[in-house]
């Protein structure tokens, strides 16, 4: 299927998720004629796009104060942004972790001109974005039980991978930042991320300021947990001096517009 028929299907399923509230994956699968595994992705990418929200066996539209009114393409911009002030972080022969998610996916094209880098992932999409790279990095998976909901493995069997290591950063996002908690998630699995931590002398957050404020029942990581968070330059003064003051080391990376015209 070619790109703009792959973009119009997305389309039509945010519509169809507005219209109706709720849709399952098995009726999509039946509207779009085609298969489970590609709705589920369709579905995730515009749950990350903060279009939807995943429920078991299907979608959810969005709460009204959580809709977003932006342009998708500014979205995709603040997360390349924050993909770039990230990459900048990591040095040549650094051992780090990169969770699953978009945003930490965006940072990996830009990690090419590494060198001698040892990646850890719990994520197949990472995995195969890393094996593309011109200096390909030692690469280690995490193994454990697939979650099809995060599209990554979990359990303790990738705990106990991540526990026999240990490295100089991980690379996380987050559906949420609470400014008195830390990152929240609407995932339930939480055990691998808070692992993931304790086993890296740097946690680096990477979020859209959009969802800094945004309240969510699940904790992931509190803010003693976290050293670095990377957002965009759209973060409110109230945020910044909240998280500041939490100790956090915050970068703001300035649009990828603003950054060409320097």
């Amino acid at each position: 299927m070619s790109k703009r028929n792959t973009q119009q299907r997305r389309h039509a399923i945010v519509a169809l998720v507005q219209e109706r509230g709720e849709v399952s994956v098995e009726e999509l699968t039946r509207s779009f004629a085609t298969s489970e595994v590609t709705i589920r992705k369709d579905l995730a990418l515009l749950e990350t796009g903060g279009l939807l929200l995943r429920r078991y066996g299907g979608a959810v539209s969005l709460p009204a104060e959580m809709v977003n009114a932006g342009d998708p393409a500014k979205v995709s911009e603040r997360k390349l942004a924050i993909a770039r002030a990230a990459a900048e972080r990591i040095r040549d022969h650094n051992r780090i972790i990169i969770d699953s998610g978009t945003t930490t996916s965006a940072m990996i094209p830009l990690l090419g001109h590494k060198r001698g880098l040892i990646v850890m992932t719990n994520s197949l999409n990472v995995a195969g974005a890393l094996r593309e790279l011109e200096n390909e990095p030692t690469l280690l998976m995490t193994g454990g039980t697939w979650d099809p909901h995060s599209e990554s493995f979990q359990g303790q069997v990738a705990e106990q991978v991540l526990r026999s290591y240990d490295f100089d950063q991980l690379f996380i996002g987050a559906d949420g930042i609470d400014l008195a908690r830390g990152t929240t998630t609407f995932n339930e699995l939480v055990g691998l991320s808070r692992v993931m931590a304790e086993v890296a002398r740097e946690v680096v957050v990477m979020v859209e300021s959009d969802k800094i404020g945004r309240r969510i029942p699940n904790l992931e990581l509190p803010w003693e947990r976290i050293q670095t968070l990377v957002t965009d330059d759209a973060l409110s003064p109230e945020a910044r001096d909240s998280i500041q003051a939490k100790g956090v080391t915050l970068i703001c990376a300035p649009s990828l517009s603003d950054h060409s015209r320097r």
